[in-house]
């Protein structure tokens, strides 16, 4: 069983010329409401390191976490809000799109997809722009306690399916009842391990 990861919040950004250098880097990315943040203190086991709340689009900022010993964790804002305006929409997409193309040592991106609804058109754009990009990703899906017990087998299938992965491929988590999370701190210490 792996510990809660030591998380420590260092600063939060407009753009990634303001970020400190890091040796190691992974990034959460996802549409808003997947639960980025929520899955941030699953893994630190701690309920205010990063903000939660039930009005999606409240992650505007680019928010750096530090890992000490291991690296850095970027909690990006989420991308497919409506309820906010096409300018500061046009504004997020430029600054995540130029934090994930310029940001050094970044060695993963994690792109959470809503496992009760599936992969929107939106993450399978973010699939299709990180794969043509050449940025190394992994799919965890969210929610996992959302899904009833007799359909998971059958979404694990049909969103893997959509996402053009081996199911195996996803790692299923839930934030609240805490499924899959000691495996992702597992996967979060591997990625930014030099070696990993």
């Amino acid at each position: 069983m792996t510990s809660p990861l030591q998380l420590e919040f260092v600063l939060s950004a407009t753009d990634v010329a303001d970020l400190p250098p890091t040796e190691a880097e992974i990034a959460i990315v996802g549409r808003s409401n997947v639960g980025k943040s929520s899955l941030i203190n699953a893994v630190a086991n701690r309920k205010k390191l990063a903000m939660v709340s039930n009005t999606p689009g409240r992650t505007r900022l680019l928010n750096l976490f530090s890992l000490p010993g291991h690296g850095t964790v970027m909690d990006l804002p989420g991308y497919g809000y409506a309820a906010t305006s096409r300018t500061e929409r046009e504004k997020w997409q430029r600054m995540i799109e130029g934090y994930l193309l310029e940001r050094d040592n970044l060695d993963m991106v994690v792109v959470l997809v809503d496992g009760e609804i599936g992969p929107t058109k939106l993450d399978l754009t973010m699939l299709e722009w990180a794969t043509a990009s050449d940025l190394p990703h992994s799919i965890v899906a969210t929610k996992h306690d959302k899904v009833k017990a007799l359909q998971r087998d059958k979404r694990r299938a049909e969103l893997a399916a959509k996402c053009g992965r081996p199911a195996s491929d996803i790692l299923w988590v839930s934030a609240s009842k805490g499924t899959g999370i000691d495996a992702l701190r597992g996967r979060v210490l591997h990625w930014l391990t030099p070696e990993g």
